[in-house]
């Protein structure tokens, strides 16, 4: 005998409240108490409780949401080309929504993706509230996280790069040339990615017995303004490194600023190293070594899920994980002191 598709009133049972509160948490209305809201959500995941307006596989609009934590970088640019050439080649459109406008609610969001009858969801940040999230999942939308290793669920769709090997590789070829005295700037520190470079930083240095000193960790965001205010922390220690790894391209770009500003020139007096390798690497001068992520393979792999989980259907692996590669130009050479 098939299972029983589970109820609203199962769910309000199972998680001991009224069957008003459960519909309440999963309509997503904010006057619940906070633990009562995630028990309701945990339960309604458990057993796989649809809501009854959600779409039926295969009765989904030809929409895919793409939510995304700002477009100001040339990374979400990649992201969204990448989304949007592969939902083309999928017959379907994209709507793609910055939640960093002035008066974003990721309630109205959802609201919205609930009334779209979207084949499914490309969460492309570290920033979604995760309570709205789960409601989508509990009214059965497709939902696939870019990039989020290790600050979801387990059971969450995802698709990523090998953060921490990129990382590993970018620090040594440092190493390789000559450095042992070598800067690091993170990520955002909400971002789960951004631990897994930093150890992959820190996982170089220990591997060739070079001591991580913390004095040559600093914070940064992603982006240029991050990335210029740790290369001047590090440019103006009284041993400054003879190289800078930077978590992101952006960031790489503001140690430029940094170091021109110093009088110091790049790879002569200084090697820097970035992650992402998009457009911007070609025109800096001199030419940016950077770390490549796929991100159109990853948006593609994305999309390809969401189908997949849209009809129904139950992927073998929770996270894809694509390779990255070191891309080797001219900021980078071996060191002079």
């Amino acid at each position: 005998m098939a299972a029983t598709r589970p109820r609203l009133a199962d769910i309000a049972a199972e998680a001991d409240v009224s069957v008003s509160t459960a519909s309440k948490v999963l309509s997503g209305r904010a006057d619940i108490a906070e633990a009562t809201r995630q028990r309701v959500l945990a339960t309604a995941r458990a057993l796989g409780y649809r809501s009854r307006g959600a779409a039926a596989p295969g009765d989904r609009h030809g929409l895919v949401e793409l939510l995304i934590g700002g477009i100001g970088t040339l990374w979400a640019l990649e992201v969204v080309r990448g989304a949007e050439a592969a939902v083309a080649r999928h017959g379907k459109s994209l709507i793609v929504t910055n939640m960093m406008h002035e008066g974003f609610s990721m309630a109205a969001w959802a609201d919205s993706v609930l009334a779209h009858r979207s084949t499914g969801v490309i969460v492309a940040t570290a920033r979604a509230g995760q309570d709205e999230l789960d409601r989508l999942r509990a009214a059965g939308v497709p939902l696939v996280r870019l990039d989020a290793a290790g600050n979801v669920a387990a059971d969450t769709a995802q698709v990523g790069v090998t953060n921490w090997a990129g990382m590993r590789d970018a620090t040594q070829h440092l190493i390789d040339l000559g450095h042992r005295r070598i800067g690091f700037i993170t990520g955002e520190p909400e971002a789960a990615l951004s631990l897994e470079r930093q150890e992959g930083y820190t996982a170089a240095l220990r591997r060739n017995d070079i001591p991580v000193d913390p004095e040559l960790i600093r914070p940064g965001d992603f982006m240029i303004e991050g990335g210029e205010a740790g290369a001047r922390a590090l440019l103006d220690l009284p041993e400054p490194p003879t190289a800078i790894v930077a978590s992101s391209d952006l960031e790489a770009m503001g140690v430029y600023h940094a170091a021109f500003e110093r009088g110091l020139r790049i790879p002569d007096d200084l090697s820097v190293v970035g992650f992402d390798d998009t457009v911007l690497c070609g025109y800096l001068s001199p030419s940016l070594t950077t770390v490549r992520q796929p991100l159109a393979q990853m948006a593609d792999q994305a999309v390809r899920l969401l189908g997949d989980l849209a009809h129904g259907a139950h992927p073998p692996l929770t996270r894809i994980e694509l390779a990255t590669t070191l891309i080797t130009r001219e900021s980078t050479a071996a060191p002079r002191r």
